[in-house]
C-alpha cells in the first residue's frame, strides 16, 4: 500500500511540471500572437496613412491610427507654425459639443508646448504632475496618462502626436512609444507626399487660371470682365476671403480698382493720385511678393486703413513687366485665418507674371488692330479720292459743258438737277474721306460725327424705327466744341419732339457744314406742325440758335410727304468755299 502511494505521487509531479510548461508555452504563444497582431495593426496603419494624398485626410488618418494602436481614448495632432506655436490642432475623441464648450483650440503652452520646445518622445503616468502642466480649461474631459511623439518631415518638425487616457487605466509603456514612433516616421513620409501632391495641384490650378486669363484676353473678351474673372480665380485658389486688383498708371496714380469677396465694396472703384500709404504702394516699393500678418494693424497703411478692418493675413504681388506696369493683386483673409503659407502662394508670382504678359500682349494686339484699321481707312479714303470722286467730277464737268446744247426746258431742268445731285454726292464723299483720314487720338473726346451717330442711334427705340442720317462737310474740324455741344442738344430735342408728337414712320437728320454755315435739319412724315405750335422744345431750339447768332425755323413739309421740317442754322468761325468742280482735290 505504501509503495503504491509513492508511485502515484511520482506520476503526479511530472504531470504538474508538464501543465506549467504548457501554460507557459500558451502564454508565450498568446504574447507572440499579440505582438503579431500589433505588428499587423501597425503595418495596416502605415499602409492606410500612405494611401491618401489629400493632406486633411492624411492628418486625420494618422491620429485615428495612433489612437487605435495604443488603445487611447483621446488623440490629437498639433501642427507647428512659423512662430513655433500650434498653427492648427486636430483632436479625435472629443465630441463637437464638448469642443464648442471648451472654446478656442490650444496654442502650444504647457505639456503641448513642451514637445514643441523639446521634440522628443514623452510619456507621463500623470499629466498634472509635470512641471509645465497648466491644467485644463472648463468643460475639458479629465486626462491622466499621456504619450507625445514628434512627427518629422525630412529634418523639419512638422508637428506632434498627442495621446491620452489609455483605456483600462494603465499607463502607456515603452512598446506603445515604439509603435507610435514608428507610425510617426511613416506619417512624416505620408505628409511629405501629400504636401508634394497639394503643391503640384496648386501649381496646376494657378497655371490653368493664367492660361484661361490669357486666352480670354487674346480672344477679344472685354478687359474688365476678364480681370474680374482673374480675381475670382485667385481668391478661390488661394482660399482668400477678399481679392483686390488695383490699376496703377505709369506715374504711380491709382486709376481704379476691382474687388471681390467680403468687404469688397470698400475697395471697389478706388482712385487716388498716389499709391503712398496703401498696401499697393508697399508692394510696389518692395517690387516682390510680400506677406502681411495683420493687414488691419499694419502701420504702413495710412490711407483708408478702415477699409481693412476685420482682416488679418494678406499677400500682395505686382502685376506688370519692366516695360509696362499693370497693377497690384492683393489677397486677404479674415482675422483669425491662417497665414498665407509658402506652398500655397509659391506660384502666385508666376501667375501675376503670366497675367501681366497677357495684358501687355492684349494691348499690343489692340494697337496692331488699330493700326490695321487706320491703314484700311486710309486706303479706302485714297481710293475714293483718286477713283470715285475724280470720275464723278469728270461726269459733272461733262454734263455742265452739255447744258448749253439742251434747248428743251424740261430736259434742261432735269440736267440741272442731275448736276446738283452730283455736286451733293461729291460733297458727301469729300466729307467721308475727311472722316476716314481723321484719327482720334487715344483718350481724346469723341468727335462730332461720332456723337451725332450715337445721338441718332439712341433715339431709335423711342421712335420705333432708326432715323436716316446724312453728314456733309468738315464738321469735325470746322465746328467748335461749344457749337458741337449745341448740335447734339438740337438733334436730341428734335428727335424727341418727333417721337412724342409726330406719329411718324420715317425721319431723317442731316448735319451740313458748308460756306461757313452749319445747318442741322430734321424732317419726318408725321402729322405735321400744328398752327399754334409754341412748345418749350421749339423755344429751346430757337434760343440755342440765337445765342450763336443763327436762326431756327419749323414748318410743315411739302406734299405729298407732309410732316415737319425743322432747320437750325448757325454761322461757323471759319468755312470752306468753292463748288465741287473748281478743284478735284
Amino acid at each position: 500500500m505504501g509503495g503504491d502511494g509513492r508511485e502515484t505521487e511520482r506520476a503526479r509531479l511530472p504531470r504538474l511540471r508538464l501543465d506549467e510548461l504548457l501554460d507557459e508555452l500558451q502564454g508565450r504563444i498568446d504574447e507572440a500572437r499579440g505582438t503579431r497582431d500589433r505588428l499587423n495593426g501597425l503595418l495596416e496603419a502605415v499602409m492606410s496613412v500612405g494611401r491618401e494624398l489629400a493632406l486633411p485626410q492624411v492628418l486625420r488618418g494618422i491620429v485615428e491610427a495612433a489612437v487605435a494602436l495604443v488603445d487611447a481614448e483621446y488623440g490629437a495632432l498639433g501642427m507647428i507654425g512659423d512662430d513655433q506655436k500650434l498653427a492648427e490642432f486636430l483632436p479625435i475623441g472629443i465630441s463637437d459639443e464638448v469642443r464648442e464648450q471648451i472654446g478656442g483650440l490650444p496654442s502650444g503652452h504647457g505639456i503641448l508646448g513642451e514637445l514643441i520646445r523639446h521634440p522628443e518622445p514623452l510619456r507621463l503616468g500623470e499629466l498634472s504632475a509635470h512641471p509645465t502642466s497648466y491644467g485644463f480649461p472648463p468643460h475639458h474631459p479629465p486626462m491622466h496618462s499621456f504619450l507625445g511623439v514628434p512627427i518629422r518631415v525630412r529634418e523639419e518638425v512638422f508637428g506632434n502626436l498627442y495621446l491620452t487616457e489609455k483605456r483600462g487605466g494603465a499607463d502607456f509603456d515603452a512598446e506603445d512609444e515604439a509603435v507610435v514612433s514608428t507610425l510617426a516616421v511613416a506619417a512624416g513620409i505620408a505628409i511629405e507626399n501629400a504636401r508634394l501632391y497639394e503643391e503640384g495641384r496648386l501649381r496646376e490650378r494657378w497655371l490653368a487660371a493664367g492660361s484661361g486669363f490669357t486666352s480670354a484676353l487674346l480672344s477679344g473678351s472685354a478687359e474688365p470682365e476678364v480681370l474680374e474673372g482673374m480675381l475670382a480665380r485667385a481668391v478661390d485658389i488661394a482660399g482668400a476671403d477678399l481679392g483686390v486688383f488695383h490699376l496703377v498708371e505709369p506715374d504711380g496714380e491709382l486709376s481704379g480698382s476691382l474687388a471681390r469677396g467680403k468687404g469688397a465694396e470698400a475697395h471697389r472703384g478706388l482712385a487716388l493720385p498716389s499709391t503712398w500709404g496703401t498696401l499697393a504702394g508697399v508692394t510696389l516699393a518692395a517690387d516682390a511678393l510680400i506677406t502681411v500678418p495683420d493687414v488691419a494693424d499694419d502701420p504702413r497703411i495710412t490711407v483708408r486703413p478702415e477699409s481693412w478692418e476685420g482682416f488679418g493675413p494678406a499677400v500682395a504681388v505686382v502685376v506688370g513687366t519692366k516695360e509696362k506696369l499693370s497693377g497690384v493683386l492683393i489677397l486677404a483673409r479674415l482675422q483669425g485665418g491662417a497665414p498665407f503659407a509658402g506652398p500655397e502662394i509659391a506660384s502666385l508670382p508666376g501667375f501675376a507674371g503670366q497675367a501681366a504678359l497677357a495684358l501687355e500682349l492684349a494691348e499690343r494686339r489692340r494697337a496692331a488692330e488699330q493700326v490695321s484699321l487706320l491703314e484700311d481707312r486710309d486706303r479706302i479714303a485714297r481710293d475714293l479720292h483718286d477713283l470715285a470722286i475724280q470720275r464723278l467730277f469728270a461726269t459733272g464737268m461733262t454734263l455742265q459743258s452739255a447744258r448749253p446744247f439742251v434747248d428743251h426746258p424740261e430736259a434742261a431742268e432735269r440736267l440741272g438737277r442731275a448736276i446738283d445731285d452730283l455736286d451733293t454726292t461729291i460733297k458727301i464723299i469729300r466729307s467721308t474721306i475727311f472722316g476716314l483720314r481723321e484719327h482720334e487720338p487715344t483718350g481724346a473726346a469723341p468727335r462730332l460725327r461720332t456723337r451725332v451717330v450715337e445721338a441718332v442711334d439712341t433715339a431709335a427705340p423711342a421712335l420705333g424705327f432708326p432715323p436716316a442720317l446724312r453728314m456733309e462737310g468738315l464738321i469735325d474740324t470746322d465746328v467748335p466744341q461749344d457749337v458741337a455741344d449745341q448740335v447734339i442738344a438740337v438733334i436730341v430735342e428734335a428727335l424727341s419732339n418727333i417721337a412724342r408728337h409726330a406719329g411718324a414712320r420715317e425721319a431723317e437728320v442731316s448735319v451740313v457744314a458748308d460756306d461757313g454755315v452749319l445747318t442741322v435739319t430734321a424732317t419726318d412724315d408725321g402729322t405735321g406742325l400744328p398752327p399754334d405750335a409754341r412748345g418749350s422744345g421749339l423755344r429751346n431750339l430757337t434760343e440755342r440758335a440765337e445765342q450763336l447768332g443763327g436762326t431756327f425755323s419749323a414748318e410743315s413739309g411739302p406734299p405729298p410727304r407732309g410732316g415737319t421740317v425743322l432747320e437750325w442754322r448757325v454761322p461757323l468761325p471759319a468755312g470752306h468755299g468753292g463748288g465741287p468742280y473748281r478743284t478735284a482735290g
